[in-house]
């Protein structure tokens, strides 16, 4: 019987071996596709490629707190108000040059540039955002307050130093409706007020107002800071309600009975 030995093995793999190189040598002659890959291999290359951008990942975990999360555009009890000013006269006095509005969920409600009755002497584009531009087809400031004062009448009022908005609108609002986050008590540093643009950075991760402000972030930051203690400033308003109320009682009482002791004297004198 013939049997096969080492060296006539290795001279059948030479003979496989020159057939393969003389295949690869055509093939690089005449050209050729690339070996397909799976679709797991490309699904995995792709991949692969996402976790080396570490910014990718950044993007995605840095989600803004003050982007509404519906579509719910409805006047809700509670609404948040921004507004911006111009300068007139000499350009020290403030007036209003544009006012926003949002519902509790922070979609706008009303967002209007607004032609200020006297001239303006400096636009204070700086921090107002507001140019020569945008009021040229801005709202009278009639119609705009009328609208703020339809849209606020009966709800609770948000914002940020809402009496420099209120005097700007030529406005009032209950006091009892009022929900000034420059105010309320948790959000002091002592006695001082804390800017809306660090509040929003404390308590919202947020960041705002770092350059011209935009007045629909502001009254968003706003009220996202009334929704997120709004069970609390509840109650901290009913205590005071409570606490004004029993004051009242007691000064009445006082005002009674010094009336009461002024009649028995005057009596007295007269018998």
């Amino acid at each position: 019987m013939q049997t096969t030995g080492f060296p006539a093995l290795l001279s059948g793999h030479y003979k496989r071996h020159r057939v393969r190189s003389d295949s690869i040598q055509t093939l690089q002659i005449h050209g050729s596709r690339p070996p397909k890959t799976s679709n797991t291999e490309t699904q995995n290359s792709i991949l692969g490629k996402r976790k080396e951008r570490p910014d990718a990942e950044s993007d995605c975990s840095q989600i803004n707190p003050l982007i509404p999360t519906n579509d719910d555009f409805s006047v809700t009890d509670a609404i948040a108000m921004d507004c911006e000013m111009v300068g007139v006269g000499q350009g020290n006095r403030s007036a209003l040059g544009r006012v926003t509005m949002v519902n509790q969920w922070g979609n706008v409600l009303y967002d209007e540039f607004v032609r200020p009755v006297e001239r303006i002497a400096d636009f204070r584009t700086q921090i107002s955002g507001i140019r020569p531009r945008d009021l040229r087809k801005a709202k009278d400031f009639s119609t705009a307050q009328k609208k703020v004062a339809l849209l606020m009448k009966g709800r609770i009022l948000v914002g940020h130093a809402l009496s420099n908005d209120l005097k700007a609108l030529l406005l009032s609002h209950p006091k009892k409706d009022v929900r000034d986050t420059s105010e309320y008590q948790p959000f002091l540093k002592g006695r001082r007020r804390k800017a809306l643009r660090h509040l929003a950075d404390e308590f919202l991760g947020a960041k705002i107002q770092s350059g011209e402000h935009c007045p629909i972030e502001d009254a968003r930051a706003a009220m996202l800071l009334y929704q997120r203690n709004r069970k609390e400033w509840e109650k901290s308003i009913r205590d005071q309600m409570r606490l004004r109320q029993k004051q009242n009682k007691r000064n009445q009482k006082g005002k009674t009975n010094d009336g009461d002791s002024l009649n028995v004297n005057h009596v007295a004198i007269i018998s």
